[in-house]
Order: C-alpha cells, then structure tokens, then sequence
C-alpha cells in the first residue's frame, strides 16, 4: 500500500471513529420514539394545526428484523436492533382511494418468507400487500380486494398455521374476530363478536381525561392477539386516543375465536403519569431473544386531539400466565438488553432527571410559550423562541454540579408549515455544558446532523460532570426553535428521598371504580411512583406525578380489592417503597 493511500485511510479513519464510537457503545433508549414522524394538519391546516404524528403501532419480527407500521406515515420502519429504525418510503394505497390520506392502522403479518399488510378500511376494496424483501420498496399484491372490511385490524398466526384476522373501532360495536383462509386470504364462515366495554364496571373504561366525560360513549379500538402456553390473549385499547389514561386491556380464552374472560389485572399497559404519556392501541411481540415488549400510542392532543408519538416498553407474562407491561420510569433512560431478561425486573439506568422545574434562561420567548415549558415534564406545554433562527438557545441550571450520563431533546413543531412525509429535513444544534456559567465545553455536536431527530436522545460517551447546559439552534426543519422537553439525565450529589409518609387511600361507597391517593409531599422529593395492582406481588401499574401529594385514581375495578405503595424520588436516586396497602 503506497503512503498516500495509507494517508487517506488513517484520515478516514480518524474521521469516522467518534461517530462509531458513541454509535457502538449506545446501550439505553428513552421514550418517546425518536422516529422521524410525518405531519399532519387535521382538522384545520392552518399554520397552528399542523403538526407530526402516528399512532396505533404494530412491530413484527421478520428474516431476523422489526418491522414498524403506523398510521399515516407514507411508508414504515425497520431495524436491526429496536433503536436504529430506517424509513422506506412507500405509497400503498391506489389513486382511486381518494377518501383516505394513507393507510391508518395497519396489520402486518409474517407468514412463512413474506410479510403482509394491510391498512384499516370499511370496505372490501383494499389490496393486501405482500413482501419477501420490506427493507427496501418490493411489494405486489397479494390479494386484490381483500373481503373482511377491517378497521384497525391485526392479524394472528396459530401454531397449526391456521390465521385469524381481529378488528373493531367503535363506541358503538364490539371487537370482531374471524378466520382466514391461508391461500387465498378469504374469509371463513361468519365473523364472531368477541368483547365490548363494560366502563360501569371497569372504571379505566370511561371516557374522558378524568373518567368523567358522559357526552361521548368510551370507544373500544386496536384488537391484537397474542398466544402464551396455550392461553389466547385478545387485547383493546379504550377508552379514546387522546387522554393521558389511554391503555390497552386483556381479556384471556383457551380458543382463538372462543369464550374470553377479562384478566384480573387490567389494563396491562397503563401509563397514566410522566413526560410520555399515555400506552394504548398497541401491539405486544417478542424481540430476537425471547424477551417480551409492548408498544403503544403516547398522547400530545395540543395541536389537534391526534397528535401522538409512539414509545415502547418491556411486557411479559408472570409465572401464573398474567399479561403485564412495565411502564414504571417508562420516559426515563432504560437499558436496551442484549439477551433474555426477567422484565418482571426493571431495566431503567437509574439516571434521574436533573432539571424538572430547574432555573431556565433563553435566548428570547414567543408569546406565552414561556421558558419553564422546557422543564416541566409535560409534553402538552412548551417553551418557543421568537424565531427558527441560527443561534437562539435555552439554558439549564441544574441548580448544582451533577454527574450528566444522557440528554433528550423534544422540539415542538410551532408555527410548522411542512406536510405529510418529509423525506429530506434535518435537526442541526449544539449544546454546551459548563460548572459556573463561564467557561464552557462543546457537549455534543449535531451542528453537521442530516436527519431528522424530533425526540433526539443522546447517550453520554462518557459522562461529565456539569451545572448548566444549553441548547443552541442551528438549523430546524420548520417553524420556531420550541422544545416541550429538554431532559437532562443522570444523578445529582446528595441524598435519595426517605420513604413517603402519611400514605393512605380512600375509596368511596357510592363509586367504587374511584380512589382517591394521598400522602405527606417530601421537601426531599421532586415526584413519586404510585404502584397499584390485584396482590401484593402483583403491583404491575404505575403512575408518576410530580410536585402533588395526591392522585385520584379511576382505574379500579368495581368490586374488586386493589393494593397499592408509593415511593418518592428526586435527581439522586429513588426512595424506599411503603408497605403496601389493601383497598376493599
């Protein structure tokens, strides 16, 4: 090799090596996705409308990949790897289909060496779609005009080979289910209605942010069908996409198209609290080792009710056969794991956030999208510059010097003016640490970034240790430099909070679907994870809430006792659980 050559490749190489670096040594994720959502402008398209989204999510594993179709996204994901997730950009549905935009809620299934799709529709027009090879656009039809007429379908393949087809989107009807033949795709005998709502008895049911809204019926929506140790596990969301308890519940029966029973622990994928809320319409699949995930629908509803994100969290089933989902900590830095796990067994980092509520400073403020938004850890509210322009920026005060492992970013698409899939846009920033607010250090870098990050989630090489952060704009895609989180993850340097005091809960005798949660608020504590479930063992639900000392829970089940514990946690860590307590 002649020296120049040699030359050429050490640069190469030198070039290269940071960048693979921080990507080979990228061990955690953070909810929500970071996908490069379409935008969408619904009901209005004015400027204040528009804004991404996706929701009601499917993931299927395929020739050793994941496969991720969503709503409305003109195309869809895979990876190798659950974190590194690759758009192909596709158009299904034919010209003539002039009533939709693109295909919303679709089914995937993996059948022998090809992959199948289908979008939801009312009718009995729309193609399937088949592929050997979805990492790249290869696709035909398989079926023409498929004859079932399923909106928010799911498929399921049976250990005989046998495949059955779920679907139901309505206040009105309930889940159907029906066979399928394996050739030809049509249908086999008549359709069997499955399950409805019983919002008088289970209280998650009801609609409504609070469980309280009675102008509307709770809509019952995104069937999905799992198989465990011969048990058929049919799940729903309920009961609207847009609250924060939006979730998906179980009901459990020994034949595919057969008598179900609600599972005791309902719903299973619950997420109430935090940043990311909101954990329904979702699908539950294995990974490449075995291991379990759920992954659903998080709610935003600012700009228009079905503005939503997707976010993904490990689920599993208990040794008596109980389908749970653990989403406690769920929008906090969590280890994506590289062989079987016990999810039963959290898998979060134990970086805390360092910044809720913190001190902020910015480079200037748009009306009433005030500085604080950015810290808040409410995904509904936040902070916007005056412009998009090269240089505005927020800074953080962590209010001490902290040891900072990872940092998050989530932009907020004001004033957004783009469309539909946008295959060609780019985040640029940088963000800068420093201990007294005077010297500071480059921290990470994505002013040379062509991709488009809206919930950027960046892993710390190696950690530093650091009082003050700031975000600087370099380039946006659209609209005004806003933020709804700029998360900063790690641990501060004093003390864990004590174990909360004064905990108690009262559940009424006229409604019996309600508790409400109460406890003595810590000056050692920023927030509190309130467990609850149907045995001492079985805590499997989670809410977190920060800054209040108490919760009113909607989520029982009339008739049934509940118990529950809480435990406070701040920047340094988390506190020890209470005893647990029974609610009859």
């Amino acid at each position: 090799m002649n020296t120049s050559i040699r030359s050429l490749l050490c640069l190469l190489i030198l070039i290269l090596l940071p960048a693979f670096v921080l990507h080979a040594q990228q061990t955690t994720y953070c909810n929500p996705m970071n996908l490069d959502y379409g935008y969408i402008g619904i009901p209005n398209f004015s400027e204040q409308g528009k804004h991404r989204t996706t929701a009601d999510p499917v993931i299927t594993v395929f020739k050793g990949k994941y496969f991720l179709f969503s709503t409305n996204q003109y195309g869809y994901w895979w990876s190798d790897d659950m974190y590194h997730w690759n758009f192909v950009s596709r158009r299904f549905l034919k010209p003539y289909h002039t009533v939709y935009d693109e295909l919303c809620a679709p089914a995937a299934l993996a059948l022998g060496d090809t992959l199948l799709l289908i979008g939801s529709t009312h009718g009995k027009d729309f193609p399937l779609w088949m592929s050997t090879n979805p990492t790249v656009n290869d696709w035909k039809e398989a079926v023409d005009s498929f004859q079932v007429g399923a909106w928010d379908p799911a498929f399921f393949l049976d250990e005989d080979g046998r495949v059955y087809i779920y679907w139901g989107s309505s206040n009105t009807f309930p889940i159907y289910g029906q066979e399928l033949d394996r050739r030809t795709f049509r249908p086999i005998g008549e359709k069997k209605e499955l399950l409805s709502l019983h919002d008088d008895i289970y209280g998650w049911e009801r609609f409504g942010e609070h469980a309280d809204n009675t102008f509307l019926r709770p809509f019952i929506e995104g069937a999905w069908m799992n198989k465990h140790n011969g048990k058929y596990y049919l799940q729903y969301g309920a009961p609207g996409t847009e609250f924060s308890g939006y979730a998906d519940g179980v009901y459990v029966g020994d034949a595919p198209l057969g008598l179900l029973t609600y599972q005791i622990h309902n719903p299973f994928a619950y997420k109430p609290g935090g940043f990311a809320r909101g954990a329904g319409h979702g699908s539950t699949y294995q990974d490449l080792y075995g291991n379990w995930w759920h992954i659903g629908t998080s709610v935003i509803s600012v700009k228009n009710n079905f503005e939503r994100r997707l976010s993904y969290w490990p689920a599993g089933f208990d040794p008596d056969g109980i389908l749970f989902c653990n989403t406690a900590y769920g929008d906090y830095p969590h280890y994506l794991p590289k062989g079987k796990v016990d999810h039963l067994k959290s898998q979060c980092t134990g970086w805390m956030l360092l910044n809720y509520n913190k001190p902020v400073m910015t480079s200037s403020t748009f009306g009433g999208y005030v500085p604080n938004y950015a810290v808040d850890e409410n995904i509904k509210t936040y902070w916007s510059a005056a412009t998009g322009n090269k240089g505005e920026w927020l800074q953080s005060d962590l209010g001490e010097v902290c040891t900072v492992n990872a940092v998050q970013i989530n932009y907020a698409d004001q004033n957004a003016t783009l469309m539909e899939k946008q295959l060609d846009i780019f985040h640029q920033y940088v963000v800068h640490h420093s201990i007294d607010g005077k010297k500071w250090s480059l921290l990470i870098d994505k002013s040379k970034n062509r991709t488009d990050v809206p919930h950027d989630y960046v892993e710390l090489r190696d950690p530093v240790r650091a009082r003050y952060l700031r975000i600087e704009n370099v380039h946006l895609p659209t609209g005004k430099f806003a933020l709804s989180g700029f998360r900063i993850f790690g641990k501060g340097s004093g003390a864990m909070p004590d174990t909360v005091k004064n905990f108690i809960v009262l559940r009424g005798e006229s409604e019996r679907r309600n508790a409400w949660l109460k406890w003595q608020i810590s000056d050692d504590a920023i927030g509190y994870t309130i467990y609850t479930g149907i045995a001492p063992g079985k805590l499997y639900n989670s809410i977190m809430v920060y800054g209040t000392g108490d919760y009113y829970f909607t989520a029982m089940e009339k008739g049934r006792a509940y118990y529950f514990q809480i435990e406070a946690f701040n920047e340094n860590g988390i506190g020890p659980k209470t005893k647990v307590i029974k609610v009859d």
